[in-house]
């Protein structure tokens, strides 16, 4: 029975909190209530069995928990009628089975308050949406864990404080606090992307809030872009591993096993998107995905075009991330040494010494310059930095092969 409510978990933690907290207006009370709930069914369910409806069962065992501290916090005159309606709504919808509003846009929003911190409404919608602690966003946004997370209680702390509501915000408000949704909606992506043996279907989860995204946004461009990015990887998803689960790169990957509705559906909504003439950071991703799809038409990679786009996007939104990869790109049109030296320019940012594509990318440029010695250098940080088995092996074999 533990095995359901860790299920239970991954499924649906971000709609249940969502939907807590949009009534309490207090991440953090019903981040811990719904934690005691899932506690509760840990203890509960090996003994009585799962119930028919779990995600009813923790949200009324959440609400019970959220009665009993909002009664300990305060007087009774203030607390009932605020407490009452929390629960009378939330056992109305336990005993009729039915289904629970998803309100993780609107928290999403919430996030992206004015209000809230610039630099913690990405990690914060993270930790919200999916229970990540603060040690694994600090990680994907480099930064360190305590400052992580001093950042997302003074976050939760300020929700509650202003009273931030939980809604979809008209679409005046939308356009300044869209980027920070975009972001963590495509931070979800990458989680589930660079962890394909999760149990968690991260880029499923990703690509539905953005296809959302964008019905509720049909005029803005950079939702469809995002949108179109996320297909176009996910379309190359049943290539990246072989039946016996080895790991496949993009320059080696039989384009016939890739989806081609989904490469479809990712062009339109380019198209659509660019036909509002405001190219923007996903846009440009996206076109570099699209370019790396035509090779499925003609066999050939347009490493011209790509390098062209990274530069634009280096341009209008430069990351040592973006600069790996325009190095890259850089050394397939202009050669190995100008690559070369584009990442160690990027080299400068310090937080790439832990970022393993950079490793593996310098490791390739090396190899490809003839400087095995120091290739099977970089490889080896690469291996050391890398938690995927079949990533892992994949580098370490070209670093072997180098070797002999």
């Amino acid at each position: 029975m533990a095995d359901v409510a860790e299920a239970v978990a991954r499924r649906s933690y971000g709609k249940l909190l969502a939907f807590l907290a949009a009534r309490q207006r207090d991440v953090t009370a019903a981040e811990d209530a719904l934690a005691e709930a899932f506690a509760a069914a840990l203890d509960s369910w090996p003994r009585t069995g799962a119930p028919d409806n779990p995600e009813a069962w923790l949200l009324t065992t959440a609400r019970r928990k959220l009665i009993d501290a909002g009664r300990r916090s305060r007087s009774g005159a203030e607390a009932m009628p605020h407490l009452t309606l929390l629960g009378e709504e939330l056992a109305d919808l336990a005993q009729a089975g039915s289904d629970i509003p998803d309100r993780r846009l609107a928290l999403m929003f919430t996030c992206a308050h004015p209000a809230i911190d610039e630099a913690v409404r990405a990690p914060l919608m993270l930790q919200t949406l999916l229970g990540f602690d603060a040690a694994m966003i600090a990680q994907a946004f480099m930064v360190q864990p305590a400052a992580m997370g001093q950042r997302l209680v003074r976050a939760k702390t300020k929700i509650r404080q202003a009273g931030i509501p939980f809604r979809v915000p008209e679409r005046a408000e939308l356009a300044s606090r869209l980027p920070p949704v975009l972001d963590a909606i495509y931070a979800l992506f990458s989680e589930g992307w660079s962890d394909p043996a999760s149990q968690r279907d991260f880029t499923g989860e990703a690509i539905w809030l953005g296809r959302l995204l964008a019905e509720l946004l049909p005029d803005e461009p950079e939702a469809m872009g995002l949108l179109a990015l996320m297909l176009h990887a996910e379309a190359r998803k049943p290539a990246r591993r072989t039946a016996a689960g080895s790991f496949v790169p993009l320059s080696e990957q039989d384009t016939a096993s890739w989806n081609g509705a989904m490469i479809t559906e990712a062009e339109e909504n380019l198209r659509q998107a660019a036909s509002f003439g405001s190219p923007g950071r996903f846009q440009l991703e996206a076109a570099i995905q699209s370019a790396h799809a035509a090779r499925r038409l003609n066999g050939i990679t347009d490493w011209t075009a790509i390098e062209r786009l990274y530069a634009g996007l280096m341009d209008l939104s430069p990351s040592p991330v973006i600069a790996v990869n325009h190095a890259v790109a850089l050394a397939e049109v202009q050669g190995f040494a100008i690559g070369l030296a584009a990442l160690d320019d990027a080299a400068a940012d310090q937080r790439l010494a832990g970022y393993q594509p950079y490793w593996a990318a310098r490791a390739r440029l090396l190899e490809g310059a003839g400087q095995k010695a120091e290739a099977c250098e970089a490889y080896t940080r690469a291996v050391d930095l890398e938690s995927d088995v079949a990533v892992r092996e994949f580098l370490a074999g070209k670093r072997d092969r180098l070797m002999q």
